[in-house]
């Protein structure tokens, strides 16, 4: 598919995913005979996957590492799940911290309710 298609399907922009490809996210994108880009289904499950990544607050640079590692084969698929069993751990503290935090809102609000402000 061309580049307007797979950003449609992406939900990102034409700048995005050039950008994407510059910082080493989206790899070995074909051309076509007049050298526009040529997407594949499985650039789209990847982009995907990049997003969701970065939905779930994972850095850019460990986004890189990890497209670094998927870029070099097999042999990194350790050091893959690594990176996603720490970045895993990260997000369940962030998501306890969360829920601390609407608890105490919460709170808040039944206070407010109750008509018992401090």
């Amino acid at each position: 598919m061309n580049m307007k298609a797979f950003s449609t399907l992406a939900g990102l922009s034409s700048y995005t995913l050039r950008y994407y490809e510059k910082v080493g996210l989206l790899n070995n994108i074909q051309r076509n005979s007049s050298g526009h880009r040529v997407y594949t289904a499985k650039d789209l499950e990847w982009i995907n996957f990049v997003k969701r990544l970065k939905d779930t607050g994972m850095a850019l640079t460990k986004i890189q590492q990890y497209a670094q590692l998927r870029t070099l084969g097999p042999g990194t698929v350790l050091d893959r799940q690594q990176l996603l069993e720490c970045h895993k751990d990260q997000l369940q503290a962030h998501i306890e911290l969360q829920k601390n935090h609407l608890l105490a809102l919460e709170n808040k609000i039944s206070l407010y309710k109750a008509n018992k402000v401090s």
